[in-house]
């Protein structure tokens, strides 16, 4: 887990943007327990406190449960509501590059272009 100290985004919440990642990708997976919260802490050379406070928000956020004893596992998670929130992303990611295209003044067919050879690099 990478940790940027002058991103302007607070640790807690690049701790949770970075698990709920691997959660909704699949690479942890339901029923896995995440790291103890004094482990991650240390490792992470961080508090107690903001650890806590990152998956706190996980549980908040209906992606991960407290067992008492034995720490925060991830919860079992919905096909179709991951399946949405990808589409989401894809959207705004789309959005922000059709943005970008038109501050460069690039056509829409210009545009197309580019994401077509995108695509073609992926294979």
């Amino acid at each position: 887990m990478k940790l940027l100290q002058n991103s302007g985004v607070p640790i807690y919440q690049q701790i949770a943007d970075q698990l709920r990642a691997q959660i909704l990708e699949g690479k942890l997976k339901e029923g896995e327990y995440l790291p103890s919260i004094r482990g991650l802490a240390k490792d992470l050379k961080i508090s107690v406190i903001t650890t806590m406070k990152a998956y706190e928000q996980l549980e908040a956020e209906g992606l991960v449960t407290a067992a008492p004893g034995k720490g925060f596992y991830v919860n079992a998670q919905d096909t179709e509501m991951l399946k949405e929130q990808h589409l989401r992303k894809v959207e705004e990611a789309l959005l922000e590059a059709i943005h970008a295209a038109e501050v460069a003044g690039m056509s829409a067919e210009q545009l197309q272009e580019t994401l077509a050879v995108l695509l073609g690099m992926d294979k």
